[in-house]
């Protein structure tokens, strides 16, 4: 008895530890590629996509194998993939696999991570429905589904532990050791698991299992289909509402972790016992906060309802819709689990579907739309799903010939008893007539859930602001709006502005928006012209209007990742082709860009390369301000743009330039809608002792001035520490 005991805590740390290491390196990998790729949200779905997908190809490899070897084939097999595996460690890609600058983003994300992660997830990945079906065949009266939540109870801790304990507490490199070490501890416990198994295979009478296999019954086409659907869904959501989160925010692991920690946190809830998912309780909540999160959706664009204080209060909404989607399908999805004999049958279906809804989210959805239509689309499936789950009545079950027998006993009651018995025979059928109206009632309320589902969708897509252009990449949705009220284009990247241009010829010139002549990038670049002919490197293109100041003996040079940027810059407005001075795009990352060019000796260098709400942070790490001071003349300037709704990242630049022996002075700029400047945020790096002299900080102080941080590398960075209050 001690015996088996021990032998079932092995079958549970083995899924455990898989679980957790499964989970962990999901975030460790995708940060360590994210400034090779512009630091877009894309790379998070595309990474996601992968790590699904595979996950697919590690419950088909189990799937196979259960069906068809017994389990010291299985094992001998399996301990020899982990064997190799082990031998490829660590996971993380070296510098040879950094991509050209205009590399297309997808397919090198996604073959850079099969040749470097791939197997060591793939054999993870196969572990949870593989020892579920020894731990199935070795104790045929308990129930493996309990091991399914004990391994999304370690993927979760892993998930929580990442951004609040090993992200702050280490850089990639130490991170990655640590998992090549828990990794090595994974091998040896499969080892020792598998030794049970064998053993236990040996003396467990072939007879039991066959009778087992008798007593289970077969699931239906329909269930499998449901197998497939319920987690599509979910996993389009969970996608959908990362990206919907992390365009506006920045893309960093705990926005990406949060999502999918609810996204767990359902599984472990709902496969954990039936107990937990009340039906119509999940329901009711899921169909109250999707509600809400379209309220929110209609009330920020729309009426641009739209600031700080709007984060804290959008996320919980967004989450809170996001767990109660997945609470319906994952609780659905847990009603409907099969006999242990298809076990691994149903977790490859379920693995088929979330692949499916990853595949939609990262491949299909940005070629398809020209918005991020696949976040309406999953929030309009699970409100009429949800909806649908409340309202639609069930109606007996039984053949007709059943029913067509009750109904002649009831008339020979009728013919034979005293009238209280036909009394009674009535009351039956105007209970009857009124299920019958409360079951039209309720496919009457589907279908307006349906038709409210797709006016939702129908007008997230088309939008209320008429856009001359929109268009939809890997690096997000970009669109030229023209502004009646004010007679101005404006240029947004998702629902933020980059860049506006005046339709009055008189005032089509003034450098507008964040770029006034107060502001610091106007700044810098003034001074310097003061000395003569200048060369200017900027950092992200926008709508161009940088390029007003330049003259015809400057040269201005344009780094700019999204091709739909320059496009744009180049079509509608007319910053660029107006400019008096010599300009020139160079496409692609502009990390990548400097780092292979000529030193450029570049008088002024502006940093405003926008993520959403947030310059992406492989652009302030210490490796990247080394490039920025190469190509910098001795006594030039950085000018930071520092403007955002949630994030503090004056601390992180001061603390940069403190670092490489630089000083900073802030300049801030406030509305002025005759010069069509808006409050704007900079931070000017230099060691121009002139400059710093007569350009003192404008305000004099901020609330951040006093705070320090960690400086950033391409190893270490955490933006919980810089979350606005």
């Amino acid at each position: 008895m001690e015996t088996a005991r021990w032998w079932i805590v092995a079958f549970g740390t083995t899924i455990l530890l898989s679980a957790f290491l499964l989970f962990q390196v999901q975030p460790l990998v995708s940060k360590a590629i994210l400034p090779w790729f512009g630091g877009a949200p894309a790379v998070w779905t595309t990474c996601m996509l992968f790590f699904q997908s595979l996950l697919f190809g590690g419950y088909l490899y189990a799937h196979l194998m259960q069906s068809r070897l017994s389990p010291r084939h299985q094992g001998a097999i399996h301990l020899a993939l982990v064997a190799v595996a082990a031998a490829m460690l660590p996971v993380l890609p070296g510098a040879e696999w950094k991509p050209a600058p205009q590399a297309e983003p997808t397919w090198q994300i996604l073959v850079l991570l099969a040749a470097t992660v791939g197997l060591p997830y793939f054999v993870l990945s196969a572990t949870s429905p593989l020892v579920q079906a020894w731990f199935g065949g070795a104790y045929p009266g308990r129930s493996p589904y309990r091991l399914y939540a004990l391994s999304n109870v370690g993927s979760l801790a892993a998930l929580l532990s990442y951004p609040f304990v090993f992200e702050p507490a280490f850089d990639l490199a130490i991170q990655s050791s640590l998992w090549s070490g828990a990794f090595i501890v994974y091998a040896v416990l499969c080892a020792a698991l598998l030794a049970c198994v064998w053993q236990l295979a040996a003396n467990r009478p072939a007879a039991a299992g066959a009778a087992c296999a008798v007593q289970a019954a077969g699931p239906s086409w329909l269930d499998r289909l449901r197998w497939v659907a319920l987690p599509a869904c979910a996993s389009l959501m969970l996608l959908a509402a990362t990206n919907h989160i992390c365009q506006d925010v920045a893309v960093a692991p705990f926005l990406w972790v949060a999502p999918l920690s609810l996204y767990l946190l359902s599984f472990i809830i709902c496969f954990d016992h039936s107990r937990w998912y009340v039906r119509r309780l999940w329901a009711a909540l899921a169909v109250v906060s999707l509600v809400l999160a379209a309220w929110c959706d209609f009330k920020r664009v729309y009426d641009g309802s739209y600031g700080p204080t709007a984060l804290t209060t959008e996320l919980q909404i967004y989450l809170s819709a996001l767990f109660c989607a997945c609470m319906v399908c994952h609780g659905e999805l847990a009603r409907l689990k099969p006999a242990p004999r298809y076990l691994t049958e149903f977790y490859l279906l379920l693995s088929a579907g979330g692949a499916l809804g990853g595949a939609f989210t990262a491949i299909a959805a940005p070629k398809l739309f020209s918005t991020y239509l696949e976040w309406p689309i999953g929030v309009a499936a699970t409100f009429v799903l949800s909806v649908g789950l409340l309202v639609l009545p069930k109606r007996k079950t039984g053949g007709d010939r059943d029913s067509a027998a009750r109904a002649a006993d009831d008339s020979r009651r009728r013919d034979r008893r005293p009238m209280r018995f036909s009394r009674s025979a009535g009351a039956a059928a105007n209970t009857a007539k009124f299920e019958n109206v409360l079951f039209r009632l309720g496919w009457a309320a589907f279908g307006l859930a349906a038709l409210a589902g797709l006016f939702y969708a129908a007008i997230w897509q088309t939008g209320l602001s008429n856009p001359l252009y929109r268009r939809r990449n890997f690096f997000g949705v970009v669109s030229v709006i023209f502004n009646a009220e004010k007679n101005e284009f404006q240029l947004r990247h998702g629902r933020i502005q980059h860049g506006r241009q005046s339709a009055d010829p008189e005032k089509r010139r003034l450098p507008s928006s964040y770029y006034g002549e107060q502001s610091g990038a106007g700044e810098a670049i003034r001074y310097y012209q003061k000395s003569g002919p200048i060369r200017a490197g900027i950092v992200g293109l926008g709508a161009g209007t940088l390029a007003t100041y330049a003259r015809p003996e400057d040269a201005f040079r344009f780094y700019e990742i999204n091709p739909e940027m320059i496009r744009l810059a180049c079509d509608f407005f007319s910053y660029l082709p107006d400019c008096r001075g010599k300009w020139e795009i160079i496409p692609g990352d502009a990390r990548l860009a400097l780092e292979a060019e000529p030193r450029q000796e570049y008088d002024v260098l502006v940093l405003d390369a926008f993520s959403g709400d947030a310059i992406p942070t492989h652009l302030l790490t210490r490796e990247a301000f080394e490039i920025y001071r190469r190509h910098l003349k001795p006594n030039g300037a950085i000018a930071v743009h520092v403007s955002n709704n949630h994030l503090l990242l004056g601390p992180v630049v001061r603390r940069l330039a403190d670092d490489c022996g630089m000083k900073t002075v802030r300049l801030c700029t406030h509305p002025d809608p005759e010069t069509m400047v808006d409050m704007s945020q900079w931070i000017v790096v230099t060691n121009n002792e002139d400059f710093l002299d007569s350009h003192p900080p404008r305000p004099p102080s901020m609330p951040d001035d006093g705070m320090t941080v960690p400086v950033w590398t391409d190893q270490y960075s955490n933006l919980l520490q810089i979350l606005a209050p």
